[in-house]
């Protein structure tokens, strides 16, 4: 990594150029750009605002947590999973790939610098990012300015907390899901699980599995498929067919045979949307769930179905058809959001909700040197075909600038420090 020499200008902030893009972000979507960039000799700065790489797979996701799709899927550019790893890798074993994948491309992140701000200088044609630090006492901010940002804080920065009649007035705990670890401690103990996406069905599985009793909320309609069909993977079956079929018939066919292993699961309490699996995730971005064992759960009745939510108690809560469940703890697996609309000052581009306006496969690059990595909606496969196609582009720029500064000869130099 480039050294630089920490200058200030007249508030005390510390500036600092970079000669190459800024990445936001040391998720696998920024590790993956990062690594693109390296194989090029392009420099680069990654800021990270916790402590280490990936922070939502170290620190906020449950211990039971494999990957849900086979591990081709979701390996990052230049660097395949390790052969003895099984087909689903373990929370553990993805976080040392990661960890793997930095020391590999020598990829050291800027960690506990938080970003306040970036925004676009018009006058000047740079960014200027603006950022706080996160250890001590003392606040410390830096300026980085550059001509390339990478917003790659990926869609899953921060997690969505419903406002529910009562629940502040709740006086048992509540959490969300990130914050949920295993089901150990929820032994005996009554459990509201609020949502039934991939979170929700394997939260209720992992307290089953300690004996807890996990009710899980069943407010709107949701797909939920086996995780394999005849021994293989249903993602790996949809792509072999989306070859061959459109996708309303592949729907179709994903959904009979779901019906065939899975049986007719609106007996459950759990209704299918009209909008076939892949045809929702496309338009809507909303994943089905892929079932490893809570469909048993909920027939045997160690996982109970509920109605949506009318209003919490201090040591209960009132469903919508009328019924009333007395419980101990609340556990939100209400999803995530993006963060990108409280620090980018830019509208252009993103939309309100975090996400590129522009619609896949096209919502990668935007003006002014802007780039987005991992905001496919397609999960890990997406971040990678993201880190390629931006790698390329700033590779191109890069060329390009490099080939005119040959053909000029420099008149000052306008930095502070440098990377």
């Amino acid at each position: 990594m480039f050294s630089f020499s920490g200058q200030t200008d007249f508030s005390g902030r510390r500036c600092v150029w970079v000669n190459g893009p800024v990445i936001v972000g040391a998720g696998p979507s920024g590790l993956a750009v990062s690594a693109c960039l390296k194989e090029q000799g392009i420099p680069f700065v990654v800021i990270e605002r916790s402590d280490c790489i990936a922070s939502l797979w170290q620190k906020h996701t449950y211990d039971r947590l494999k990957l849900h799709l086979p591990k081709k899927f979701c390996q990052l550019p230049k660097l395949p999973f390790p052969e003895e790893y099984p087909e689903y890798p373990t929370k553990k074993q993805f976080i040392t790939y990661l960890e793997n994948y930095a020391q590999k491309f020598e990829i050291k992140p800027q960690f506990n610098e938080c970003v306040q701000s970036a925004k676009y200088d018009e006058a000047c044609h740079l960014w200027r990012v603006v950022t706080v630090s996160t250890t001590g006492l003392v606040r410390s901010e830096t300026e980085y300015i550059c001509q390339m940002l990478v917003v790659a804080t990926g869609e899953n920065a921060e997690g969505v907390v419903p406002e529910i009649e009562g629940l502040k007035e709740f006086s048992g705990e509540v959490i969300h899901a990130k914050h949920y670890k295993s089901g150990e401690k929820h032994k005996g103990k009554k459990v509201l699980v609020v949502g039934c996406g991939n979170s929700g069905m394997e939260v209720s599985l992992d307290l089953s599995n300690h004996n807890a009793k996990p009710a899980m909320v069943v407010r709107s309609s949701v797909h939920v498929l086996p995780r394999e069909i005849f021994g293989k993977s249903t993602f790996d079956l949809a792509m072999m067919l989306m070859k061959w079929l459109p996708l309303w018939l592949v729907d179709k066919l994903l959904l009979i045979l779901a019906w065939f292993i899975l049986g007719n699961i609106q007996k459950l309490g759990i209704k299918r949307p009209s909008l076939g699996p892949l045809q929702l995730k496309n338009h809507h971005g909303k994943t089905p769930v892929l079932d490893i064992g809570a469909l048993e759960k909920i027939r045997s009745g160690d996982i109970t179905v509920v109605p949506g939510i009318k209003r919490f108690n201090p040591d209960s809560v009132e469903l919508v058809n009328g019924d009333t469940l007395n419980i101990d703890s609340v556990v939100l697996a209400t999803g995530y959001c993006s963060n990108v609309p409280y620090w980018l000052q830019e509208t252009d581009f993103f939309a309100k909700n975090g996400f590129p306006k522009t619609p896949f496969p096209n919502g990668w690059k935007g003006k002014c040197g802007l780039y987005a990595a991992g905001f496919t909606r397609r999960g890990l496969a997406g971040a990678s075909a993201d880190a390629i196609k931006i790698s390329q582009d700033i590779g191109k720029v890069w060329k390009e600038e490099l080939n005119q500064k040959k053909q000029k000869v420099p008149t000052h130099r306008r930095c502070i420090s440098t990377f």
